[in-house]
This record gives C-alpha cells, structure tokens and sequence, in this order.
C-alpha cells in the first residue's frame, strides 16, 4: 500500500507537509516533481557548512535530489526511529543509535567512550560539541584512530625519513589534526613503486655496451644531438648529390647579422646547421661548429673517442655504429615502469627517479613497511577510532539539520512560516525606514540581476562591509514606496548571527513595490512635472533678467518703451482672465451637480488619474515570485514561488511606533509663520467668497432660491385671501 502523503497549498504550490517518521521514510518514492526545489548550491546560505559538506558526497559544491536521498537511507540504519529528527534536537540520545547492528553496537561503545574521555559517564546523549572536543583532544596523539600517520618525531629517524619520502613521491592525507601523512594504503603503494624502480635500474646496470659507466650519459647527449647530427648528414649527402646547392644547404649571411644589441638569440643559433655543409662525408668535431652546440659535441668527442677511426672527426657510419651499439640499453630505457598514482588529498610533489638509487634501496627494504603496518594495527586498537567519531559526527548533525533541510528543499515550509526564515535568508537590511528580511546571497551582480529581473521583485543589490570582509546580496522591498531607494544610499545588514555589516546600494532593479505606491504614483508625477516646469521657467527668467540687466548697464541711453510695457501687461490681463474664465467653468459644472453626485465625481476623477497605474501595479504584482531569485543564486526551482500582498508585508516591515508610545506633536524646531497662515486663510477666504459672490451674479444658485421664492409667495397670497 502507498503511502498517504499531506499537501499543502502555500506559494501555488502544492508542499508536502512532514507529520511523521514514516513522511521521511517513504520520501524515495515522493515524485522529484512535487518537489519545491531539485538543487541548490553549498555556499551562499545559512545552514551549518559541515553538514553541507557531509551532504555533497561528490564534492561538487551542489545539493541534488540523491544526495538528500543517500543522506535518509545512511541515517535509517544507524537511529531507531525518524521521530526525534523531527524535533530538530541539538543532542542525539543515545538510545536513539539502533544497537541491533554490529556498526550500530560500535558507534554505542564510542560514544559512550568519547563521553568518558570528556567526564561525562553520567550523560545519555551525544552533542556536537562533544564530538568536537574529542576531535581536538586526540587529534595530537600519534595514535588516535585515524590510520594515518604524520612524520611525527616520536617516530624513529628512519621511520620519518620513509613517511616524508612516500608523501613528496606518493602523495598524502591529511590526517585528524590536519597534518599531512600516510596510510598503508600510501605506505605500500610506495614501497611497491621503490621496487619497481630498482627492478628496472638493475636491468639496466646490467646491460652491456662498449662505454661501461658513460653509457647513460652518452645515451642522453645522443638523444639531444640526434636530430642536429642527422640533419647534417643529410645536407651532405644532398650536397653531393647536387652540388650547386651547397650554397643553399649553408647559412644565409641574412642569419648570422647580430641583432640591434650585439647578439644572436640562442633560439635562432639552434636553428642553423651543426657545421659548414661540403661533400666530405664526416663532420670535423673540433672546428666550424655551430656555437651553440659545440660544448656538447665536445663531450661527446671524449666520451666516444675509442669508438672513432680519427679522434677529430665522425663519419656517418660511425654515428650509425655507435647507435646500434646502444639499441639494448635504448629498448630498456624506453620500457621505463609507470609508477602507481593513487587519489590522494595532498599531491606528490616530486618523483622516484629524482632520488639518489642509495636512498631508493634503503627505503625499498620490507622492515620500515612491515613496522608501519605494526603501527596501523596498534592505531587500530584505539578504543576511540577516529573513523567511528567521525562517523558519529555525521549521525549527530544529520539528527539535527536533516528535518531543516527538508522543509528548505522538498518544500518550503520555513520560507512560509512567519516564526522561522529558510536557509537561503541570510539577515536584514535596514534601510529608508524599512527592514528587508528576503536577503540573498550573490556571487556576480550583473549575472544575478540578468535572471533576477523575471522575478518582478523591487531588489537592492548592496555591497556589504564588515572588518574588511565583504558580502554581496540583493534585498527584496515588498512593501512601501520606492521613491527614496536609489543607488548610493547606505544602510545596515544585520546577518543571523547578529554581526552588523555596512550596506551601500550598487544597483536596484526598479519593480512596483505596493499598491499604496501605485495610488499615489501619478501624483507624484505630475507634482514632478510642475516643479520641473516652474524650475525652467524660474531659470528662463532669471536668465532674462540678468541679460536685460547687462545691456541696461553697457547702453544707459536705452529707455523705457511703455508701449511695450503696455502690451506685456495687456497679455498678462488676458492670460489671467482666461484663466479665471477656465476656473469659473469648472466651478459652475461642479455646482451643478446634485449633492449625490459630488461623491461619485471625485471617485471618478480618482479613477482617471490612478486607475491605470493601479491597474498595471497590481498585474506586476500579482506575477512576483521567488524563483528567479533563487535561479540567480544557484538554485534550481520547480515553478514559481508566489509572493502575494500579504506574504510581501511580512518579509518587509515598516517603521511603526511602539503601542503603548506617547507622541507629541509640538515639533519645537518647525518654524512657524504666523502672519503667512494668516494671509493664506484670509486669501482662502476672499477667493471662496469672490467664486460664490460671481456663481450668484451669474444665477447659478437661481434653481435653488426660485423654488423657495415663488413658496413664500404663494404662501403670501393663501393669507392674503384667508384674510
């Protein structure tokens, strides 16, 4: 039978919700489509690295679906039940660890080891810290569990010599203290590689060639001269096969001109022939040889002379004798053995054949390696193995963050949850009287914002500050208005460790923030646009009057023109006036209306006015969505995370008086203008009494006083008759 999952609808997401031991268990066979997110990277969150580390088995810095998979089969052999992961425990009790297993035994014996190494015999449960102790604590003992071993000086001299040597020619692991040493896996391998080496120089000792000692170093200069010495009796035979092309097979004098500084560069001395071609077939080894060669064609005189019918000169077929001569030593040289490479932490850094055939032979000896594995075996009878700590160090931590892990990757469930924050909110930005709580980590600012645009979020990309650390994020505003967030403003980043980091805004990818904004948004722009207009018109102006005033002062004899003035003010008059007639209009129609239909024109107005940016600011922000942020940072997500009005409320909270605060209003700094508020409501005043005063000489309050009039008239002659 199936198992009976439980979803949840958060985010238009259907998320798995985690109720029971057996939702963990049975989490295989959860579809990897109904999952919140299929990976995410190692770096960038806020989750214990040590377990992230543990996690990514493959060291490739990410967090896959199967990782998380391996991680709940590895924890299901080694604990009773799931149920006290869902705690999210710091400790791990000891009658958790399934004993029923001979590994799940040992791990019970080491821990309650570890716990008596630590004075805590009373103890029934396990902490990190504990294992972190005994880490530190055996970490400097020689023998501690880990099976491997450092040249440490309280070994042997010979025994250190053998443990440096294998790790500069083998490679090294680093052992529970982060010192670099072997194990035997390292130690044999070595000996085994030394053995091969002196196999193979043994054989080679023993091949026999008329040079005796000088055999290797011959071989070696005839390696290096081979392709000189060939070319050049190969321009002979060419020259004596066309000898008008002698010329030719020789150096160009073009070749041999010195360069600007004198010299000739060894690269383009190496390029010309060994000595001057002619149709004598053998080269002259002590005279006319090419500078650059001729010390090596030298030794090579001395080393081969017995070999030489005359001791200055090497016909081709001597060459071709002396050749065959160490074909034996040649085939051997070219069979040299491959030396084993091992995977190891520490690469080596240097080679066998760099070592003396002295040093290889008293290493390659089976005592050092035979004491060596004696080592290993004491290492092993550790009551304390480090293999077992750190096999507890990885039940211990999965005990305590496996729960967290999945409710920030299967679902999102912290995310959602007011009271926790997911792992990839790394603290708050506070800034422009506002707190961001959706804070996530970037690694390239223009890469991120490229994939981060999709996700319609309003995003400070900040450059953080702290002791000369730096931290790159993007914050998301969910919440006010975007009208002071602009690049260069500063603020603090407080991460979830309460370290408080100068924040400086770089970059913002400017989004609708909140309807509020929307409303008030084209009044702010037309507010802009007055000001704007006035500003150029004040500047026009001022600019007039300073130019006017200039050619005033260099013509004195310029005089008023009152005709002009007459026509400025007459165009004034009438500016004013239509402008006057203007209002009037619009009072009347609005005078006009019924008391019912004053309500209904100002909300109309309102409509044309915000309206369309209401409209457009709630479609943006109905399509915001975390996805794309998190893309950004290395996450791969199934569907969209939505982030609706209220879910944006809560990641970004406003400043908001405390509820039991008293405010005075009485600002002791605002100045205060007494006489001008005075003239204001005055002109206020005067303006509303002359509007009404004109709407009555015009009769535009008839309709209202006609009625009452003819009223009282009737009313006047049904008396006058009564009487």
């Amino acid at each position: 039978m199936s198992h009976m999952w439980t979803f949840q609808r958060v985010g238009g997401l259907d998320q798995v919700v985690f109720k029971s031991a057996n939702d963990i268990i049975n989490l295989p066979d959860l579809d990897p489509k109904l999952w919140v997110a299929l990976s995410c990277p190692t770096t960038g969150l806020d989750f214990d690295r040590r377990t992230l580390a543990l996690l990514d088995s493959d060291n490739d810095g990410r967090i896959r679906i199967p990782d998380i998979l391996d991680a709940i089969s590895w924890t299901q052999d080694k604990i009773i039940s799931f149920d006290s992961i869902l705690k999210t425990s710091e400790t791990l009790p000891l009658s958790e660890i399934n004993t029923s297993t001979p590994q799940g035994k040992k791990l019970s014996v080491t821990a309650h080891s570890i716990l008596a190494s630590l004075n805590k015999s009373n103890v029934d449960y396990l902490t990190q810290d504990d294992i972190q102790q005994c880490i530190k604590i055996n970490a400097d003992k020689l023998y501690n569990g880990d099976l491997i071993f450092p040249a440490s000086t309280e070994l042997s001299p010979d025994m250190q010599t053998f443990i440096q040597t294998a790790i500069k020619t083998t490679g090294a692991q680093k052992d529970m203290s982060g010192q670099d040493g072997i194990d035997l896996n390292i130690a044999t391998t070595f000996v085994d590689n030394l053995k091969t080496w002196l196999q193979w120089q043994t054989k080679i000792s023993n091949t026999q060639t008329p040079f005796g000692e000088n055999t290797a170093e011959i071989w070696k200069l005839i390696q290096l001269l081979k392709p000189k010495i060939d070319d050049y009796f190969l321009r002979i035979e060419l020259a004596q096969y066309a000898p008008q092309a002698q010329t030719a097979l020789n150096v160009d004098e073009k070749y041999i001109v010195p360069t600007q500084n004198g010299l000739l560069s060894d690269e383009a001395l190496a390029e010309l022939p060994l000595s001057k071609i002619d149709t004598t077939n053998a080269l002259d080894l002590v005279n006319g040889l090419n500078p650059l060669w001729k010390a090596k064609i030298s030794r090579l005189k001395t080393l081969v002379e017995s070999s030489l019918s005359n001791p200055d000169q090497l016909t081709q077929q001597e060459w071709q004798n002396i050749q065959q001569s160490l074909q034996a030593y040649s085939t051997l040289i070219s069979a040299k053995p491959e030396m084993v490479q091992l995977t190891v932490e520490i690469e080596p850094s240097t080679s066998i054949e760099d070592m003396p055939n002295s040093v290889i032979t008293d290493l390659a000896n089976d005592d050092l390696l035979n004491e060596f594995k004696q080592m290993v075996e004491q290492d092993n009878k550790t009551p304390i193995s480090a293999s077992d700590v750190l096999v507890l160090e990885k039940l211990v931590l999965f005990h305590k963050h496996l729960y967290r892990l999945l409710v920030n990757f299967v679902s999102f469930a912290d995310f959602f949850s007011p009271k926790t924050r997911s792992a990839f909110q790394l603290g708050n930005l506070y800034i422009d009287g506002r707190c961001a709580t959706l804070c996530v980590a970037v690694d390239n600012i223009a890469k991120h914002a490229t994939m981060a645009d999709y996700s319609e979020l309003c995003l400070l990309y900040c450059e953080c500050t702290r002791h000369g650390q730096k931290l790159l994020i993007a914050a998301a505003m969910t919440a006010g208005q975007g009208d002071l967030l602009i690049e260069g403003r500063n603020g603090v980043f407080i991460d979830n460790d309460g370290n408080d980091w100068d924040a400086n805004v770089v970059k913002i990818i400017t989004k609708p923030i909140s309807i509020q904004q929307a409303i008030l948004a084209p009044y702010q722009r037309i507010g802009r646009c007055i000001t704007e207009q006035i500003n150029k018109w004040a500047s026009s102006k001022d600019a007039d009057v300073e130019k006017s005033s200039e050619q005033a002062l260099q013509n004195p004899a310029n005089k008023f023109d009152i005709g002009k003035s007459v026509g400025i003010f007459a165009a004034i008059g009438l500016a004013v006036g239509a402008i006057g007639t203007a209002l009037a209009s619009i009072f009347q129609a609005i005078f006009s209306l019924t008391w019912w239909q004053f309500p209904l024109f100002f909300v109309g107005l309102f409509l044309i006015i915000s309206g369309p940016s209401v409209i457009l600011a709630w479609l943006k922000l109905r399509r915001r969505t975390l996805g794309p942020l998190l893309e950004a940072s290395g996450w791969a997500i199934n569907g969209q995370v939505k982030i609706n009005l209220m879910l944006g409320g809560l990641l970004t909270s406003k400043a908001e008086l405390p509820t039991n605060a008293k405010r005075n209003l009485h600002d002791p700094m605002k100045q205060r203008h007494k006489k001008l508020i005075a003239i204001f409501w005055l002109a206020i005043l005067l303006g509303v009494g002359a509007t009404i005063g004109w709407l009555w000489h015009e009769g535009c309050f008839d309709r209202y006083i006609e009625p009452q009039k003819q009223e009282q008239t009737q009313n006047n002659t049904h008396t006058n008759i009564n009487e």
